[in-house]
């Protein structure tokens, strides 16, 4: 198990309390900057390992960083704290974008992520709450992770905690049935403490979600199963910050967050073949520069 950077630890809990204290403006520029360097550590990251999900991990990047950056009450000092918020990444594959936030937030040090993906590393290709600090449950089979967020919301709530679970979703991982499962048996506790993200790029692996098994009209959808709909740009951060507010009317949250797979590179942007593709050398350079713009 890694252990907590506790210097790193310490500035993140400082930009927390400052952040707390800002205004809208200085939270949106200051969560973008920290975006960016998410990106360009993550395909540092991902070239250096010699595979990852690059397009999946840019597209959901903004999402992760505005939940810890600004929404998520937790400590990386105490990571298994009783009444910390919950964060469920069901997309597992996008584990690489989760380590490069939970490094930043000081949950384990950056210089492991020099091992991702190598033998024995504990930053495997998805994540493992054995061996990485900040992770809440073991995901990657599609469709698992989300009716795990479910139960732990039901726990809260059955325990009267006030605490808030989140969960983000592929929107390919949504021709799983067991999210349907899960998404009908929250509607029907009135889970108001869950909110579901999805990260809606409108590609999975090898093609677009509506050639593959239409999701559309997926807002109705989640509204027949008991949920109150929140549609953002998964790229805003200002729109994010809202979105992720409590819910309002004793229902769980469902947030759908549009998105562009591989965003911030022009030609990762949008094309299915980066779901799972590492970029040359020449690629590499190209991207950070664009990232860096």
């Amino acid at each position: 198990m890694l252990t907590t950077d506790g210097a790193q630890a310490e500035r993140y809990l400082r930009l927390r309390r400052r952040l707390a204290g800002s205004d809208a403006d200085d939270v949106a520029a200051t969560l973008a900057d920290l975006a960016r360097k998410v990106r360009e550590t993550d395909l540092a990251m991902i070239r250096r390992a010699g595979l990852g999900h690059i397009g999946s991990d840019f597209s959901v990047t903004d999402i992760l960083v505005t939940l810890y950056g600004a929404v998520l009450s937790i400590d990386p000092r105490d990571p298994m704290a009783a009444d910390r918020d919950r964060f469920i990444l069901s997309k597992g594959h996008t584990a690489g974008a989760l380590y490069v936030v939970l490094a930043q937030c000081g949950f384990f040090p950056e210089s492991a992520l020099e091992t991702f993906a190598g033998p024995l590393s504990p930053l495997n290709g998805h994540p493992n709450r054995t061996k990485v600090p900040g992770v809440e449950t073991n995901t990657g089979p599609l469709g698992h992770g989300f009716p795990v967020a479910v139960g732990t919301a039901l726990a809260a709530k059955l325990s009267g905690s006030a605490r808030r679970t989140f969960v983000v979703l592929g929107d390919g991982e949504l021709q799983e049935g067991s999210n349907w499962e899960a998404a009908m048996t929250a509607g029907h506790h009135g889970l108001s403490a869950l909110t579901a993200v999805v990260d809606r790029n409108m590609l999975q692996q090898g093609a677009r979600t509506e050639e593959t098994k239409r999701l559309e009209p997926l807002a109705d959808k989640w509204v027949s199963f008991g949920w109150e709909v929140r549609e953002c740009d998964g790229h805003d951060h200002r729109r994010l910050l809202a979105a992720f507010a409590p819910a309002t009317g004793g229902r769980p949250v469902c947030v759908i967050a549009h998105t562009t797979k591989g965003k911030g590179v022009s030609f990762m942007e949008d094309r299915v073949e980066w779901h799972h593709k590492v970029p040359s050398a020449e690629q590499a350079t190209a991207a950070f520069e664009e990232l860096t713009r």
